[in-house]
């Protein structure tokens, strides 16, 4: 399997919560299909260069989230119930972008307001036919 999952230990954003998000979005873009087996834990360690605790920290994080399922002896796959599971991991992945957007634009100074404003417009840009 390709590297598909990368980490920025400068980001400020704890590495299993960086692995979470990636393996979230790709379920919800369906880079990831039900039934696909993820890398071993400690085959993802070693190519992030990061601590296995890591690693089996966000498994079992997303196992809790139900997003992927893991057979002892077998191995981490994206669960199979997809279409319900990758909704509800494009909702987690949205839900914190939205949350990051947020949190920059009041540390930028801005008033509740003027954020509801640019939330606003950008989504008359992007749904214009739910107006």
């Amino acid at each position: 399997m390709p590297a598909i999952f990368t980490v920025d230990p400068r980001s400020g954003v704890p590495i299993y919560l960086q692995l979470i998000e990636q393996v979230k979005r790709s379920v919800a873009l369906g880079v990831l299909a039900p039934g696909e087996q993820l890398p071993t834990v400690k085959q993802l360690a070693v190519d992030l260069t990061v601590n296995p605790n890591t690693v089996a920290r966000a498994y079992r994080d997303l196992e809790h989230d139900a997003v992927i399922e893991t057979a002892p002896g077998r191995g981490s796959f994206v669960r199979a119930d997809g279409v319900a599971k990758q909704t509800r991991a494009a909702t987690d992945v949205a839900g914190e972008a939205v949350t990051q957007a947020v949190r920059e634009a009041k540390s930028l100074g801005l008033p509740a307001a003027g954020v509801r404003t640019l939330f606003e417009s950008a989504l008359a840009r992007w749904f214009p036919e739910e107006k």
